[in-house]
This record gives structure tokens, sequence and C-alpha cells, in this order.
């Protein structure tokens, strides 16, 4: 693992012409969860650390608290990333995050997953609370703080977890007090049509100019949607890179559509099988990618330029 000098700049000013993505930009390199291979998902520190190493985008999937409030979290519930079986008990049968207040789940420790630890070695975050589930506005603060430091852009890929317009509406608003109006810096995912087509009309009512994007784990029932239909309330398409229908003419029949196509997940903790992943799907044009180790993607990134 490297982390990337403060000045790190953004994928835009890397090399352009010759990428074969839609716009011919170097792909996004996106922090699925933060650098959750290392820290703790969906806390702080591992967007932070996301941040550090040069990544793109940090990416938060997102639900409401029973105060209304936006929070980190991927599972609807919070057994399997907190202590909250053991400090709470059930309500209405489980764990939920919906159940739960903010200042209730502001008490929960953090519990790493996979090859995710607590700490990394030469890593000191700097947020107040690193390691326990943060708000939208927590992530956006640091993301805010971060860019003033490293005097680079740091874009947001919030994921609504939760289907209809209640989320969505607290999602709006929240990046929008945070003076996000239209810039390259959001996009906004689900994998719920109707989320997705909600959010389009809500930004579009508000003046707003986010980036939409749907997500699937099939490209083959994308197809089957029409992907020229898709086009039409959403500017890009999220897609699992072992799904069925996933190829280089997916990729080119999105582009042709006027989509951009981010791959999920890109999970190899080893370079020795992660970068050949990489450069496959890099090498079909792919304009994103959803990593949980973000240097990885960077080197892959890097060493694919020199191709080009």
């Amino acid at each position: 693992m490297a982390l990337a000098a403060a000045s790190c700049l953004p994928a835009h000013a890397l090399k352009k012409s010759r990428w074969p993505t839609r716009d011919g930009a170097p792909p996004l390199v996106i922090a699925h969860r933060g650098a959750s291979g290392y820290l703790p998902e969906h806390t702080l520190a591992a967007y932070e650390l996301a941040v550090r190493m040069g990544a793109d985008c940090i990416e938060p999937d997102l639900h409401l608290t029973r105060d209304g409030q936006l929070v980190a979290m991927h599972d609807a519930t919070l057994e399997r990333t907190t202590d909250a079986a053991t400090r709470f008990a059930a309500r209405n049968g489980g764990w939920r995050v919906a159940d739960f207040s903010l200042e209730e789940i502001r008490q929960l420790a953090m519990r790493p997953q996979g090859s995710a630890a607590l700490s990394v070695p030469g890593f000191q975050p700097s947020a107040a609370h690193p390691l326990r589930v943060p708000t939208l506005e927590e992530i956006i603060l640091l993301a805010r703080r971060l860019e003033a430091e490293g005097a680079r852009a740091i874009g947001l890929y919030p994921e609504a977890k939760q289907p209809g317009p209640r989320l969505a509406s607290h999602l709006l608003s929240v990046l929008s007090a945070a003076g996000y109006v239209g810039s390259d810096k959001v996009f906004l995912q689900s994998f719920d049509l109707d989320t997705v087509r909600n959010l389009g009309r809500r930004q579009q009512a508000l003046g707003l100019g986010y980036r939409v994007v749907l997500l699937s784990g099939s490209a083959n029932r994308l197809l089957a949607m029409d992907l020229a239909h898709i086009a039409g309330f959403a500017s890009g398409v999220g897609i699992n890179i072992r799904g069925e229908g996933m190829s280089r003419s997916f990729i080119e029949m999105a582009h042709a559509a006027g989509l951009t196509v981010h791959g999920y997940t890109f999970n190899e903790a080893r370079a020795a099988t992660a970068l050949p992943e990489y450069r496959k799907f890099m090498g079909w044009g792919m304009d994103g990618v959803f990593s949980n180790y973000p240097d990885l993607a960077l080197q892959a990134r890097a060493a694919e330029s020199h191709f080009l």
C-alpha cells in the first residue's frame, strides 16, 4: 500500500486523448466504501485514507436513521459492521439502521471486515471521530477540508440504499445545502429504477445537475431495458464486473447510447491478481472502477497509461 502525495492531481489532469473511455479521460478511481480493504468500511478514516492515496471519488452508501439523519452504512442493519447486537437489544426483531437514533448509532464500535484492520501503519486519521458511523454532513466536511489541503477536487458518489422519495429528498437537501449544485464532483446512484428516476426529476426541479447512475448486477438486464432508454433518465450505469453479459462490447454499446460505465467491485487484494483485472477493464474502456484498494487501482491506471 502506498499513500499518494497531498497534491495528487485529479484524473482529468492525466493524459486524456487516448483512453478508450467515453470522453477519452482516464477512468475514475472510486473508493468503494472508502479504502475498505484497509480500514473499516464507511468510516471517516477509510474515506480519508482513500483520498490520501489519490482516489478521485469516495462512495458513501446511505441509510436514514430513526430521527431522519443520513448515515453511511451499506447494510440495512447494523450487526455486520458494528457491535450493535452487544450494545442494544433487538428492535422489531433486529438491528435495522432505521430503528436507531443517530445518538445511539454514534455509540457503536466498528468491526473491520475481510482484510481491513482498525489502523494502517504510517497513516494517522485527522478526523475527531475517525472510526464511528459518520453522517453525510461529516463526510462532506472531511472532503471539503481535504480538498483545501490537497488543492484538488474530491468527488462524492453517494448511493441511496433505501428506495422511495424520503431518502432522495434528504440526500438532495444535504448536498445542495453544502454548496454542491451541478459539478462533476457528484454522482448519485441506486439499484432502484424508480429512485433513479425520482432523483433525476427532483434535482431538475431544484435546479441541480448531479449525474445519476443506475446500478445493476447484470449487463444483460440493462441491455433488455434498452440502453438508449436508460440514457433518457441517467447519465451512466454501474455494473457488476462479474455479472452476466459484462464485456467489451457492452461497454461500447453503452458508450454509443451516451452512457458512462462504472464497474464494481474490484476487490483483489494482491497486486499480482488485481493489476491484470484492472488493466483488462480499463483497456475495454470502462469509465470508472469501484475499488476496495484504491492504491492498486491507481497503480494500474498509471501503468495502463504507458500503453496508450
